[in-house]
């Protein structure tokens, strides 16, 4: 195919002519080949200038651009690597440079190999004519729904630097939601795991061997210990079908929520799960009212944006009342008002829209409100693993007494059995 070309050569000069390349991305990958800084490329009916790379006659960069071939599918990205690209290309952009001109700049010079991957494809596609928001899907599957309307908004408004620059922000913000909640995770975790194991030592070492002993005595063991050591019986003699039954348990239970119905009840538990469910409550109101403000902040019509929100939302349960809320805006309703109805939103969160509205400043409300259950999830994450060690500490030690109590009560029954005998 042939193609028409303006580029400046390596001297700073204006030149032009026409070549052959099976796609633009391929004239201008020759046209770089050849040392000339593409300007413009359009499709031409008119044969390739002799002298001029084509793909007939330069083999050499053709296998150079072979060795460097994009990836064939899209590219996966973690959410440290997304928000690093998402900041590096504002910056790009902000200091003047043209996309398709920061694309390459972020390929030459970019260590981490995902995301040179994602920007060479990026380039690719809009060098093939693509705007941005349609080349994001292709070149990784980590650009949701909502990453993808706030750049074609921003393309719209000519503000795409602004746009990624927020979009960084805010994913800057959900990923360190989301690893504060991992981490207040951690010590709980180990503390229940570290209950189960000396549990399981208890039942299986220290309770068979006092067992054996004690039975060479010949004496009547107390309930308590009999109690104990019948337990520990059935866990030694039947830990295989307990382990079969925990498992066929946990295989029912996923097989249950994959299900639409199973799922929407899940998730509407989850939420009611005495310490863990406030957290994963609060934390949807931080990222619901701060993408929701970017959105509205930059000329997204609310009807789309909370379309948007209730697609890129994990939680069944939540998306249905997002759902319901659409459909009363939809119909001219308030947004708070909508809330309201949802029975998903406390009412200082609708009463704070509300006053939003009124004033035609919904997404400075918004904004506040995303700040204030910020910080509300910092005090419940606090709390949480502020009561859960206790908890844990407590079941614990109250484990290790009753177990004790009942190890000694035998020793001393059976040594003043011995003394009486």
């Amino acid at each position: 195919m042939p193609f028409q070309y303006t580029a400046i050569d390596a001297t700073g000069q204006r030149t032009s002519g026409t070549l052959e390349a099976g796609s633009k991305g391929e004239a201008y990958r020759m046209l770089e080949q050849a040392r000339l800084t593409p300007i413009k490329v359009d499709v031409a009916a008119v044969a390739p200038v002799a002298g001029m790379p084509s793909s007939g006659d330069n083999s050499g960069a053709q296998g150079k651009a072979k060795s460097e071939a994009l990836p064939s599918s899209p590219v996966p990205l973690k959410r440290a690597h997304l928000i690093h690209f998402t900041e590096e290309l504002a910056d790009l952009l902000d200091s003047g440079l043209q996309l398709e001109q920061a694309l390459r700049i972020m390929v030459e010079r970019q260590d981490q190999p995902s995301v040179k991957k994602v920007s060479a494809l990026l380039r690719d596609e809009i060098r093939e004519g693509a705007s941005m928001s349609k080349a994001l899907p292709r070149a990784s599957p980590s650009f949701d729904e909502l990453y993808i309307n706030m750049v074609a908004a921003g393309e719209a408004s000519g503000s795409l630097p602004e746009i990624l620059r927020r979009l960084g922000h805010n994913q800057t913000i959900m990923h360190e939601l989301q690893q504060r909640v991992v981490q207040a995770m951690i010590y709980p975790a180990f503390m229940i795991g570290a209950c189960i194991l000396l549990m399981v030592v208890f039942m299986t070492v220290l309770v068979p061997q006092l067992t054996s002993l004690l039975g060479k005595t010949g004496q009547e063991l107390p309930a308590m210990t009999q109690m104990l050591v019948n337990f520990s019986g059935i866990m030694t003699s039947y830990w295989w079908l307990i382990l079969i039954v925990l498992i066929t348990a946990f295989l029912l239970f996923k097989a249950y929520v994959s299900k639409p119905k199973g799922r929407l009840w899940w998730d509407e538990y989850k939420m009611k799960i005495p310490l863990f469910g406030p957290v994963i409550s609060t934390r949807f109101y931080a990222q619901f009212s701060q993408a929701l403000a970017n959105l509205v902040s930059n000329g997204v019509p609310l009807l789309s944006g909370l379309k948007l929100m209730g697609r890129a939302t994990p939680n069944t349960f939540l998306k249905q009342r997002i759902s319901d809320i659409c459909a009363f805006v939809g119909e001219g309703g308030a947004l708070s008002v909508g809330m309201r109805k949802a029975s998903a939103f406390p009412g200082l969160f609708c009463d704070m829209v509300a006053v939003g509205e009124q004033t035609g400043s919904l997404s400075h409300s918004l904004k506040k409100s995303a700040t204030r259950y910020d910080k509300e999830l910092d005090k419940k994450i606090k709390r949480m693993t502020t009561l859960i060690s206790p908890v844990v500490i407590i079941f614990m030690a109250v484990i290790v007494t009753v177990v004790a109590y009942s190890i000694v009560t035998a020793i001393f029954q059976s040594v003043n059995g011995i003394r009486g005998g």
